[in-house]
């Protein structure tokens, strides 16, 4: 009989989005602040975004990835 392979356990979305978010704002040397005030948002949301708090709507993930530079998608890779 063949043996099942166990399923690799990837981070969620939620968990991908906050490590990205966290490591290109770091990259660029960007505080929460002021990531939060260049993305029109409050401090405390780009916290609880990298803490996996809250969810971000895909208006606001756009809003974000263009203050980092990148891509959407960019946001939504399984961290390095």
């Amino acid at each position: 009989m063949p043996s099942k392979s166990s399923p690799i356990s990837l981070p969620s979305a939620r968990e991908r989005v906050a490590a990205n978010i966290r490591r290109l704002r770091k990259a660029r040397k960007l505080s929460q602040e002021q990531l939060a005030e260049l993305a029109e948002f409050h401090r405390t949301y780009v916290s609880q975004l990298e803490r996996c708090v809250t969810n971000i709507s895909i208006d606001g993930l756009e809003r974000v990835a263009h203050v980092l530079g990148v891509d959407v998608l960019d946001l939504l890779q399984v961290p390095a």
